[in-house]
């Protein structure tokens, strides 16, 4: 039986390149995911953070970084109790070019059956990435207020 994942699809009209950038750099993460750094220098093997308000949220190590078509990395939470117990799982960013759009597939995976962390994740990946998208496209992002999530404990 296979674990149960989380996929998300979505066209962005930019570069692969900017796509990148605003996957992997803190000064577009900010403005998209919640006012969440990133933090890694992005190679093979080296540790990787989510940083939200000065607080770690989740942690990792890169485990693919082809730019600007592949990114993965390990992803273990460590904020919520319920959530920090649960065993890493994996992101995985791919993007493709299409013309002037880039067709960006994520996929996260590896979640336990009943997993709290997926029912999060599920909730918080469409706002980041709908972010995401509105700052590419139009430069500006419209906030998505946290309470809106539904996420437990993170309001």
């Amino acid at each position: 039986m296979s674990k149960p994942e989380f996929v998300y699809v979505t066209y962005i009209e930019t570069s692969p390149e900017k796509l990148w950038d605003a996957l992997t750099d803190s000064a577009f993460t900010k403005q998209y995911w919640f006012d969440t750094e990133v933090r890694s220098d992005w190679k093979v093997g080296s540790p990787f953070a989510l940083v939200m308000g000065g607080k770690t949220t989740d942690t990792g190590n890169i485990l693919e970084a082809d730019r600007p078509r592949r990114l993965s990395y390990t992803f273990k939470h460590e904020l919520f109790d319920g959530m920090r117990d649960e065993p890493a799982t994996k992101v995985v960013f791919i993007l493709q070019p299409f013309g002037n759009l880039v067709k960006l597939t994520v996929t996260h995976e590896g979640f336990d059956v009943g997993s709290k962390l997926l029912d999060g994740i599920s909730r918080g990946w469409p706002a980041i990435l709908s972010g995401l998208k509105s700052l590419l496209e139009t430069g500006k992002v419209s906030p998505i207020p946290p309470e809106a999530l539904g996420i437990q404990g993170f309001e």
